[in-house]
């Protein structure tokens, strides 16, 4: 039973009480205020019918919390992965919004969807440390910049491209009043009202100006969009070929929603004091793709500040979010038209101010300060993000790439260092630190790095040209608290080196070694004691052995 109510957590919420439910409800309305004019703006990033952005809204979000261990994600269209859509779909022969391209960001949907229940539900989530925390924020700089630039022509009301601006460019002065006026607005709400639904009442009254000034008529407006619940929908296959070339992206959005859903969940289960179930959540947010994707809509992704707005609200169950999907359900049945003269500019200012809050470029000279590498890394994700655009995911696999070559460049290359004691009785690099050797005719390492096929090469070679250049060595101290594992690479080249000293006259001793990696060399029979090969538990044993050796 305790197996079945995990793989359905739903089963463990609490009964709903008049008084749990009351907060529950106060929470979800102050969630919706921001979520529903941020899903019909995102659905523009993405190419795609206003009103798909409700629809990506209502199920998916109900779905995913049933299935889900974190119950107070926000689950619907986000800004990244909402442009990983639009910018995917691109060079495929279809036109934004046309059915062809709706059928192709469904595919998106079920591809990611079904890889994030796949993870989940197998236990693997640990695939998510692929990306890691540079790339997504080499990846979410560039991607913002992106998006603002796609954004600033509808804000501003530029009447074409945004590279237009360089040949006498012609602009809707309503239109750039509107997209201003509601920046602003936005901004000094954020600032000065914080919890006023300054986003909502904003577009409410450039929807009511726009109606009777009659802008419709002269600009860009939302215009009318179906009333009603989406029907059942299943996209026709678009070959081969398409359906091949949406694989790459899909495995992007996938990551980048799971990466996104782990920065909520995280703070979630802190504050609530317990283990964050990475694979169960994997599997709600997979199970919100596929709801998304039968309603004919686009693949959904965990919203960090709604996330946390429906936190902070005061949510405290999954209770929050089904409320939430009932006041979406409303929108979608009756309050639709209301959209109809809210201008364009001003759904394109809820998107830049949203996504202007991801702008950091002060977080590669933070980088930069932690590790030049990794700094790298994060900017080569930039840079080929949007070098590649519109193929806009190939930042994020450069990134994994550079990353894995990093990993891997570390691994063959461990740290390796001759340890001298410290005036305070630690083990130091000696010659960092310039320390007398631990013993005369001795040479004492510590490799901090498992003895395994990618280390060994490097452990042998510190040996050998020690040996090589120290012929009157006479001890080998191998301090080997670091090392945690072994493999039969590195139980090959320990024995190799063991012979190597023993025919030399030279004493192998060794300190500290772990429980399993003592298993695995005596199972291989080199561990076998003897004069040339002694054994200590602990360093401290160690050193006072050395001593005896000093004359």
């Amino acid at each position: 039973m305790r197996d079945f109510s995990r793989r359905f957590p739903f089963l463990r919420w609490p009964r709903p009480t008049t008084a749990l439910l009351h907060g529950e409800v106060v929470a979800a309305l102050t969630v919706a205020v921001v979520m529903i004019p941020q899903s019909v703006a995102y659905s523009s990033l993405a190419g795609m019918p206003l009103v798909t952005g409700l629809y990506a809204t209502f199920l998916p979000m109900l779905a995913a919390v049933l299935f889900s261990s974190s119950t107070r994600l926000s689950v619907g269209p986000s800004a990244l992965t909402s442009v990983l859509v639009g910018a995917s779909l691109l060079g495929h022969g279809a036109a934004q919004g046309s059915p062809e391209w709706v059928a192709m960001a469904v595919w998106l949907a079920l591809l990611a969807g079904a890889m994030q229940i796949a993870v989940g539900a197998s236990g693997s989530a640990w695939v998510l440390n692929l990306v890691s925390s540079p790339i997504l924020t080499g990846f979410s700089q560039a991607a913002a910049v992106l998006i603002i630039a796609s954004q600033l022509p509808a804000l501003i009301g530029l009447k074409g491209p945004l590279s237009s601006l360089l040949h006498g460019p012609s602009f809707d002065l309503e239109a750039l009043a509107y997209g201003f006026a509601c920046v602003v607005l936005f901004e000094m709400g954020k600032r000065l009202f914080p919890k006023v639904p300054i986003v909502l009442l904003a577009l409410i009254g450039a929807g009511v100006i726009s109606w009777l000034t009659g802008y419709a008529s002269r600009g860009r407006v939302v215009g009318e969009l179906p009333a009603g619940l989406p029907m059942p929908y299943w996209p026709g296959f678009p070959g081969w070929e398409n359906f091949s070339a949406l694989i790459a992206p899909a495995v992007v959005i996938a990551l980048v929603s799971s990466l996104e859903m782990a920065s909520s969940a995280k703070i979630e289960s802190q504050k609530d004091g317990k283990r964050w179930d990475a694979n169960q959540d994997l599997v709600g947010q997979g199970v919100g793709k596929l709801a998304s994707a039968l309603s004919g809509a686009f693949p959904t992704s965990t919203s960090f500040s709604r996330s946390a707005i429906t936190l902070y609200a005061g949510a405290k169950t999954g209770w929050a979010t089904v409320s939430a999907t009932v006041i979406v359900m409303v929108v979608l049945l009756f309050l639709t038209p209301a959209l109809y003269y809210v201008p364009l500019s001003a759904l394109s200012a809820v998107v830049v101010t949203a996504v202007a809050g991801l702008l950091k470029p002060r977080v590669f000279a933070a980088l930069w300060q932690v590790d030049r590498v990794e700094a790298a890394t994060a900017g080569l994700t930039s840079i080929i993000t949007i070098v590649a655009t519109p193929r806009i995911y190939w930042g994020v696999l450069a990134g994994v790439v550079a990353g894995l070559a990093h990993f891997l460049y570390l691994r063959l290359h461990p740290r390796i260092i001759e340890v001298g004691l410290h005036p305070d009785g630690s083990l130091r690099d000696r010659h960092l630190w310039t320390l007398a050797p631990l013993a005369p005719h001795t040479y004492a390492l510590r490799m901090d790095a498992e003895l395994d096929f990618a280390s060994a090469t490097s452990f042998e070679r510190a040996v050998v040209e020690h040996l090589a250049a120290h012929p009157d060595t006479q001890h080998v101290c191998l301090f080997t608290h670091p090392i945690n594992r072994v493999d039969a690479t590195g139980v090959e080249v320990f024995g190799a080196i063991r012979r190597m000293l023993q025919a030399r006259g030279i004493t192998l001793h060794v300190s500290g070694i772990k429980l399993p990696v003592e298993r695995v060399l005596r199972k291989a029979g080199e561990l076998q004691e003897g004069p040339l090969l002694r054994m200590y538990r602990t360093d401290q044993e160690a050193l006072a052995a050395l001593a005896q050796v000093m004359p």
